[in-house]
């Protein structure tokens, strides 16, 4: 009699048991069931009236889906799902950042006070920062400073952790405080605005899906970076075992350095899209999005502990979080109910982590 469950070398039993989907499977599978339920609500809730959630049933836009309800949905998490991804590569490579957020308010001020212009309806710029030199620059100026000023904090990071052998939480934490000091020290803590209409067009071109292009561009890019480059080999293995890393000659301290300056020059992209689509710079900006750019990390199946996780798991994380603010008020509940869910989400999906951490020790 032929065992059936015996096959490949040495005739091992293959245990349907021990078979795993893909994480990026179960984040979808629950991003479709999001979607349902509040579809679901959407009909048996009275004062509703049967209306649908992502859907158009009178063909008003041209198609039967609601895409205003969905460009709004992915304008949502691009912005934070710019720095979602580079969070997901500090947290591959075993580390955290918690200063993102910050240096998204730090150089939206800087950034946008190379990006004025210096007439707005025929009189002087009433928030200029600098004098004549500093107005109607070209936009590459601004974009560069942007870019430069999310560098030097990704670069002063991870110097601190690869160099001084400072915890990431600690040294991230300090460039959180430090960026927002310099966000509210930059201006005397006024806004500023009127920018070039080529910087506006940053965050509002392409009939305002330049965020999501951005996005969407980034994270094919290093989606393919960490797949197939170099780079991501190194990444994965210092956040899988960085001890065992640095015996097969890896650079773990220069690997660490990049992987930060990576994350902060996408908080820099970040905040180019955010100040360019608001089309002014407040101090205040990117409030607690390091958080929200962690859960979707999380909620798309990387492990906090290091060593596993996609970026295609992180974009659907990000969508996750577009679906559940965007359905929130489509129930016409409070904004307040968005940010409970939010901290529920965070914790849950840290409890999550742990619990498919345990289930891998188990199955191995």
């Amino acid at each position: 009699m032929v065992d059936h469950a015996a096959h490949g070398v040495g005739g091992v039993a293959f245990s349907k048991s021990k078979r795993v989907w893909p994480t990026e499977i179960n984040v979808l599978a629950a991003l479709i069931l999001l979607i349902a339920g509040f579809e679901l609500l959407g009909q048996v809730l009275p004062y509703m009236h049967g209306q649908s959630f992502l859907f158009d049933f009178d063909y008003s836009d041209g198609t039967i889906l609601n895409m205003a309800r969905i460009k709004i949905i992915v304008l949502q998490v691009s912005i934070v799902g710019v720095i979602a991804i580079g969070s997901t590569q500090v947290i591959i490579s075993g580390g955290i950042d918690l200063s993102p957020g910050s240096v998204v308010g730090m150089t939206t001020m800087i950034a946008m006070s190379f990006a004025q212009t210096a007439i707005v309806n025929g009189a002087p710029n009433p928030k200029a920062i600098f004098g004549d030199w500093a107005m109607d620059l070209p936009v590459i100026v601004p974009i560069a400073v942007a870019l430069v000023c999310g560098a030097a904090a990704g670069f002063v990071n991870g110097a601190l952790i690869a160099y001084t052998r400072i915890p990431p939480f600690i040294a991230t934490l300090g460039m959180m405080v430090f960026a927002r000091g310099v966000s509210n020290w930059w201006s005397k803590g006024a806004p500023i605005s009127f920018p070039t209409k080529s910087f506006g067009l940053i965050g509002n071109g392409l009939a305002g899906w330049s965020p999501v292009v951005i996005f969407l561009a980034l994270a094919v890019l290093f989606h393919l970076v960490l797949r197939y480059t170099l780079y991501g080999t190194h990444t994965y293995a210092i956040g899988s075992n960085e001890a065992a890393a640095r015996m097969s000659g890896i650079n773990i301290g220069r690997h660490k350095v990049m992987v930060y300056l990576i994350a902060g020059t996408l908080a820099g992209v970040s905040a180019l899209m955010l100040s360019s689509k608001n089309l002014t710079a407040q101090a205040g900006m990117g409030l607690m999005y390091e958080l929200d750019a962690i859960a979707m990390a999380v909620i798309g199946g990387i492990s906090l502990s290091g060593g596993r996780g996609s970026i295609v798991g992180t974009a659907l994380g990000a969508l996750i979080f577009g679906v559940i603010i965007s359905g929130f008020t489509y129930l016409k509940l409070d904004a307040y109910y968005q940010e409970m869910v939010k901290g529920a989400i965070i914790v849950g999906a840290v409890v999550l982590d742990q619990w498919r951490q345990r289930r891998a020790a188990a199955r191995s």
